[in-house]
């Protein structure tokens, strides 16, 4: 698709002074109670960033293979600091699995995934984000300009700085890079210090990620993926189009694609082939897989947290063993 930018909003922000930006101004204070020449302040302020309509023009989700996009997630030393970060803050993941029935390591992985750890949380002040998509990416400027109410409405909330806070090219922020709305429907005061705080606070960003999944009916115990030796051709009609199993495991047992894991025949289920290094993969996902893609909407996505879970749960299992060993001799 292509898109034409007015003259005036390649050469700077201003988005205080178009129709779009005066009535978004406007209705922000009509619906939610703000002084109207706060948000025309905040907007003026606001600067347009090319980096950021090049970066959501070619995410890696959409131009990678899959063996392309887990070699940036299944490095060896994204896998070591998961281990540290697990232990770093045990009490927190103990408690978060046990009140939310979100496995640990699925809510490190999705930290280790989004920020490494905490490590890269994003360098785009949040407002120029926001504004340059709600404004300058027609495709989506309806979605971003929500969020960017929602920006605003998180910040008075929790009492930040509209103008301080940094994160994604797309806006979302803090250890587990929440979006504006994602922020304010899930993220937690988990070590009740009475502010939910993701951006600095490892704790709440834990408790947050897990929350999310609990909201987005995550189901404790049950499986997420499992790679079948097996093959369908790409025209298969096993292998749907969306992100929501449409099938069941009884549909690909009857095309004789056999689950090894303990699931019912009547559990949805979702074929995937992906692009291995050198022959294709066929995975059989399930509920909650597709919950993992409710955070980001790839089954690329949804796979490297997967497989980065597993490695995370292999690791700190093997650590932990030979810790046991050590302490015996």
């Amino acid at each position: 698709m292509v898109w034409f930018l007015s003259p005036s909003l390649v050469l700077a922000g201003g988005y205080e002074k178009t129709p779009e930006g005066r009535d978004f101004a406007r209705e922000m204070a009509e619906r939610y109670g703000f002084e109207e020449q706060r948000v025309t302040g905040l907007l003026a302020k606001a600067e347009r960033r090319d980096a950021i309509l090049d970066a959501i023009s070619r995410p890696a989700e959409k131009t990678l293979e899959w063996y392309e996009y887990r070699r940036i997630f299944m490095r060896e030393e994204r896998i070591e600091q998961g281990v540290d970060f697990l232990g770093q803050h045990r009490e927190a993941f103990e408690r978060a699995e046990s009140e939310y029935g979100v496995p640990a390591s699925v809510i490190a992985a999705i930290i280790g995934v989004e920020t490494w750890y905490g490590t890269y949380k994003g360098k785009h002040r949040v407002l120029d984000a926001l504004a340059t998509l709600a404004f300058d990416y027609p495709p989506r400027s309806r979605f971003f300009r929500s969020e960017l109410a929602q920006y605003l409405l998180m910040t008075r909330e929790q009492g930040f700085d509209p103008l301080e806070l940094t994160g994604s090219y797309a806006g979302a922020m803090g250890y587990g890079q929440f979006i504006s709305s994602s922020y304010r429907h899930y993220a937690i005061d988990f070590d009740g210090d009475g502010m939910a705080d993701i951006f600095a606070n490892p704790v709440d960003a834990i408790g947050s990620v897990a929350n999310y999944f609990r909201a987005h009916h995550w189901q404790a115990g049950n499986p997420v993926a499992e790679q079948i030796d097996a093959s369908l051709p790409e025209s298969s009609p096993l292998l749907t189009g969306g992100l929501k199993p449409e099938l069941t495991v009884a549909d690909y047992q009857q095309a004789g694609i056999v689950p090894n894991t303990d699931v019912s025949a009547g559990d949805q289920a979702r074929a995937i082939r992906l692009t291995g290094e050198e022959d294709p993969e066929l995975w059989l996902t399930y509920h909650n897989f597709y919950v993992i893609t409710r955070y980001n909407h790839s089954h690329l996505y949804a796979m490297a947290v997967h497989q980065l879970a597993g490695a995370l749960e292999k690791r700190a299992e093997q650590a932990e063993k030979n810790d046991k060993v050590a302490g015996s001799s």
